[in-house]
């Protein structure tokens, strides 16, 4: 008898099955594309058949990356990614070549002050203090493209605290800011298993003004409220004369398609310190 334990698994990794792979004879049998491992046939894995097993992939990635950072729950930040930084606004209208791209270029600059409000609430929400047990708590996490996403991940920055890219594949080419935290920068193809990804871990939500991604992630967040899918959190809604003049929130209940009590589920701010507050308030966190 000794001390020592069972070894803990008997089969041999995958990762040493794959390095055994490279190293076969070469033969008509061995160069088929059909001996290949399944899981290093890339032209396999791309297989129309082989979509549910993309999504599966999709999903479970950034959830064992996210579980092995200890990330136990995320403040989302939502919003456009034409919006420019306070700095760089007059540039855009300089820019412009014609009186109907000036005029865009200019009401870009009037909402640029969102970009310092997203920075600073970002801010606020890294510098909280709230891990518990080794979790990581209101991590913030956005697009991980430029814009308002940018501001968010900069403001978590700022506080020396790490923060989540959530990329989509586009045609034009988009690359992750600057700022996000390298090793929780990830990149889907799918837009609905990216906006799983935003609502799995998320305890508050803030939208800035913006287009159509904008208006899909926020209706899609009310309507899963709305229909008991997810529970109820924070949804901080910034820009309420940009969003009354793009829909008719009062109207829809007027209409009767959704109970004037849906409208309580928004919760309308202009303030990075307020919006904290009212976050704060809302799990009751001293």
């Amino acid at each position: 008898m000794t001390d020592a334990a069972p070894p803990k698994r008997i089969f041999p990794t995958s990762k040493v099955d794959a390095e055994a792979a490279k190293h076969v004879p070469s033969s008509p049998q061995t160069e088929s594309a059909a001996y290949k491992l399944a899981f290093q046939d890339k032209e396999f894995l791309l297989r129309e058949d082989l979509r549910p097993v993309r999504f599966q992939l999709e999903l479970l990635k950034p959830e064992l990356l996210l579980d092995e950072a200890n990330i136990a729950s995320t403040f989302v930040f939502y919003g456009s990614a034409r919006i420019p930084e306070p700095a760089k606004a007059d540039a855009l209208i300089a820019a412009a070549s014609s009186d109907e791209q000036r005029a865009i270029a200019e009401r870009l600059k009037d909402k640029s002050k969102y970009y310092d409000v997203a920075r600073k609430l970002a801010q606020l929400a890294s510098d909280c203090d709230c891990d518990v047990d080794g979790q990581r708590h209101f991590v913030v996490c956005s697009g991980g493209g430029p814009s308002i996403m940018e501001a968010a991940n900069r403001g978590a920055q700022d506080m020396g605290k790490e923060s989540i890219g959530l990329n989509i594949v586009l045609p034009h080419e988009q690359l992750p800011n600057p700022y996000v935290t390298p090793d929780l920068s990830f990149q889907f193809h799918y837009f609905a298993l990216r906006k799983m990804h935003f609502l799995l871990r998320a305890r508050a939500l803030a939208v800035f003004p913006g287009g159509f991604g904008t208006f899909d992630e926020m209706f899609e967040v009310l309507t899963l409220i709305q229909t008991g899918k997810i529970r109820p959190l924070p949804i901080l809604l910034f820009g309420r004369e940009f969003w009354n003049s793009v829909v008719n929130f009062d109207a829809l209940a007027d209409e009767g398609v959704i109970a004037r009590a849906d409208l309580d589920l928004i919760h309308w701010s202009e303030d990075a310190d307020e919006a904290w507050s009212f976050v704060r308030n809302y799990y009751e966190m001293n």
